[in-house]
């Protein structure tokens, strides 16, 4: 039997989405950018009590902690999620993977909702400033897959585009004279142009 190879996540592949929960009906979630670390830490708490039966075992409801740092813009998101902090607003979140996807062509993602609870700025002289929001999750994340916005794959991807002028941006491999790379066209070797190097010692 074949072996399947399992591949690796890179974290530079999982990024977060999100959006003010009152706007679900107006707009689309928004990729937070420049994030540069994401970190997701569900856990439940667990305890043994004794019994004369022996030991019972016990847990608590989930508890989740999301954490995102970018680097500081004044972007409507980024906005909001200070709103978020300063009028204790819900929000919605989104970690995406962007480089797992069922056959429907859906990311997979793991949706949460729930309102910042801190949201530290530094500002070093010498330095990009930099952001560290925390948010507390309400309930249980819950996991599904999604499509992404035409604009926000944009975000996330670039396509080929020629070193010409471009006029009419089509962003479909053939802008600036350009085209796309294909498996079936790899070029071919051209002999018109010859290069020669001259070393004088």
């Amino acid at each position: 039997m074949a072996k399947t190879e399992i591949p690796a996540l890179q974290g530079i592949d999982v990024v977060l989405f999100a959006r003010k929960l009152s706007e679900a009906g107006k707009v689309a979630g928004q990729l937070i950018p420049y994030q540069t670390s994401l970190s997701f830490d569900p856990q439940r708490d667990s305890d043994t009590n004794p019994t004369k039966s022996g030991s019972v075992g016990t847990s608590s409801s989930i508890e989740t902690d999301l954490e995102v740092e970018f680097i500081n813009n004044w972007s409507k998101i980024a906005d909001q999620l200070l709103d978020s902090l300063f009028n204790n607003e819900k929000m919605e979140f989104w970690i995406v993977y962007r480089k797992r996807r069922n056959k429907a062509g859906k990311y997979y993602a793991i949706y949460m909702r729930g309102t910042v609870n801190e949201d530290e700025t530094d500002g070093d002289p010498d330095d990009t400033s930099n952001r560290d929001t925390t948010i507390t999750v309400d309930g249980t994340p819950q996991r599904g897959w999604t499509d992404l916005p035409d604009d926000a794959q944009e975000e996330l991807d670039y396509v080929f585009r020629g070193v010409g002028v471009v006029t009419d941006a089509k962003d479909d491999g053939t802008d600036g004279g350009g085209a796309a790379w294909a498996d079936s066209d790899a070029g071919t070797g051209s002999e018109s142009v010859t290069t020669t190097n001259t070393v004088t010692h």
